[in-house]
Order: C-alpha cells, then sequence, then structure tokens
C-alpha cells in the first residue's frame, strides 16, 4: 500500500525514505495521541510521556522495522533504542545551542526536525535494518 502511494518517487532509496517519513508522522501520531489519552485519564505529564514513550517506540520499532525496511527481526530492538537515544541526545544539544543563539525553541526544534529525520534514516538503515550483502 505504501509502495502504491509513493510509485511516481523514483529509485528504491527514495521511496524507502518516503515510507520512512509516512510512517513517521504515523507514529508521531499514536506517540502524541497516547500522551495524550494518559493526560486525560489523570495521569501526571511526566508518566504520561514515559508511558507514550516506552509504548511509542515499541510501535515505532514494529511500523519501522515491517513497512519501511521489511524486516520484523525482533532481536534488533536494542540497536532500535540506541540509535533513537543517539539522535535524542544530538538533537537535544544542537536545541540547547541554538536556545543559546536566542532562538526560540519552539521554532528551534523545526529547524532540527528535518536534520533529526535524516539521522534517524541513515542510522537505521545503517545500524539496525542494514541489509545483508552478498
Amino acid at each position: 500500500m505504501l509502495d502504491s502511494a509513493l510509485a511516481h518517487i523514483g529509485s528504491p532509496a527514495s521511496r524507502r525514505f518516503g515510507r520512512f517519513l509516512l510512517v513517521g508522522a504515523l507514529n508521531s501520531a499514536v506517540g502524541y495521541g497516547l500522551f495524550a489519552g494518559l493526560v486525560v485519564l489523570g495521569l501526571p505529564p511526566e508518566a504520561a510521556l514515559l508511558v507514550a514513550t516506552v509504548l511509542g517506540v515499541i510501535f515505532n520499532f514494529a511500523t519501522t522495522g515491517r513497512f519501511v525496511f521489511g524486516n520484523r527481526d525482533r532481536n534488533r530492538i536494542l540497536r532500535f533504542i540506541a540509535v533513537y537515544g543517539v539522535v535524542y541526545l544530538l538533537n537535544a544539544a544542537a536545541l540547547r545551542g541554538l536556545s543559546l543563539l536566542m532562538v526560540p525553541p519552539l521554532l528551534g526544534q523545526l529547524l532540527l526536525l528535518p536534520v533529526a529525520a535524516v539521522m534517524t534514516f541513515v542510522a537505521l538503515r545503517s545500524f539496525v535494518f542494514k541489509e545483508k550483502s552478498l
């Protein structure tokens, strides 16, 4: 289904990145939905964020592995979590640097979002869902 929606995009790598972006939008909606639902149910925001993050990473692993990389190997989840941890740390450092330059945080994260998406895709492709060469 995703490939047919992206059939107009040229190379397989371009289609894979397109699938990554579409699945990322779905993953973001699910994560935010979990967070919002838990807050509405009365969980403190910090606890809701923790639960939504843990469940979101599990959901992201399943959707990204299956729909983006065509891989359902559950043994890769620790590498998946590590990639997200490293991207988070780099993103947080860059956001802090932008704030020191007086860039408002909402604008700063908006500017960093494409960089974080590309870094995540490259890291997942290279370290988590790397295809074996023959």
